[in-house]
């Protein structure tokens, strides 16, 4: 049936993890447990018997880890990976690992006051899971690697008079569900003076420095994760942090970012509206706007703002999405363009400016 609940398979050897985790799944009309387990063998079992749509993964579990499970299920039997674990957050090896192993998301669990902690960020984990859930691990395998606000809770409305064009071209990205992989495709194939670009994708506060140190290994362009006041130069990508909203901004002839606290937007905090309805304020025609894969429509408006205003807007075609959610959204209200694959947008990118 078209509205029946995602089916979850909870993975951790905690059984106070698995009872949190069990309430906010089944506190969301669109999930269900379908099953619990406490380390990957009794999961194995599971799904001997019945296929889940999403797998909730810990790391450190008996018997065996989290992340030889999720290399050998990928490699026999892909199913949608949301990872739950408290090693995610300590640095870039760990988060690397279990992208590149395939995990479609991942959810950072506390170190102490677990519970309430989880429950704090019910909403997040109940996006995260149904985001993998509408997941096509088939387009992976292509890849190289609160209130509903809008962004005027954070920004003023977008203005009627733009920047007018200058010489250097700003490049604006949104992704979320899918979009680590997608921004490394693009990312990774850059020449070292490409166009600036400035990045939101959805993802919480202890990942993202983590994220840009991860690409700019392996990036010939600059990656860093963004903080206030930072100039907007060629050959480098500014990765908005997470827990906060990042802007773009300009003074005189240079852009700039602002990153600031504010609500959630479109349940998101970075939110992709934020940034794309600002850069339409601050560079109009001069900018171009490119949303990828992810579930929602955050960036959606902004967008369409950012198109108003004569700059050039892209959306990730349907086949190459994870998600075709966010530029679905897009597209439908008139904000994109033309949709293309990755390996176009990175042609496009670097294109820009010569």
């Amino acid at each position: 049936m078209k509205d029946a609940r995602k089916r979850v398979l909870i993975v951790d050897d905690s059984a106070a993890v698995r009872q949190v985790m069990s309430e906010i799944v089944n506190a969301d009309k669109r999930l269900e447990v379908m099953a619990t387990a406490g380390d990957p063998f009794q999961a194995s079992e599971r799904i001997r018997d019945e296929v889940p749509d999403v797998i909730v993964l810990d790391i450190e579990m008996p018997r065996m880890d989290g992340l030889t499970f999720l290399r050998r299920l990928m490699a026999q039997r892909p199913i949608p990976v949301v990872i739950c674990s408290s090693l995610v957050g300590q640095g870039t090896k760990t988060l690397e690992a279990v992208v590149s192993a395939g995990a479609v998301d991942v959810i950072e669990k506390p170190s102490s006051g677990t519970r309430q902690k989880l429950l704090d960020s019910r909403t997040h984990i109940q996006d995260a899971i149904l985001g993998a859930s509408l997941a096509r691990l088939d387009r992976r395998t292509t890849m190289k690697i609160r209130p509903n606000l809008s962004a005027d809770a954070v920004i003023a409305p977008p203005s009627r008079c733009a920047m007018l064009k200058t010489t250097d071209k700003v490049v604006v990205i949104g992704a979320s569900t899918g979009g680590t992989e997608a921004l490394a495709n693009v990312l990774e194939s850059l020449p070292p003076y490409s166009p600036p670009i400035v990045i939101v994708q959805h993802m919480p506060e202890a990942f993202t420095s983590a994220f840009a140190q991860r690409l700019d290994k392996k990036c010939k362009i600059t990656v860093k994760e963004a903080r206030n006041d930072d100039r907007v130069m060629r050959g480098q990508a500014l990765i908005a942090p997470g827990g906060r909203h990042t802007l773009l901004t300009r003074s005189g002839a240079n852009y700039q970012v602002e990153v600031k606290e504010g609500p959630l937007v479109h349940r998101h905090r970075p939110s992709v509206d934020v940034l794309f309805r600002s850069t339409a304020r601050v560079a109009g025609a001069n900018a171009v706007g490119i949303i990828l894969t992810g579930m929602g429509d955050d960036g959606a408006q902004g967008l369409k703002e950012m198109r108003d205003t004569g700059a050039a807007t892209y959306g990730q075609s349907e086949k190459s999405c994870v998600v075709y959610g966010m530029p679905a959204q897009a597209k439908k209200m008139g904000a994109v363009q033309s949709e293309m694959d990755l390996y176009e947008i990175s042609k496009l990118v670097a294109s820009l400016n010569h």
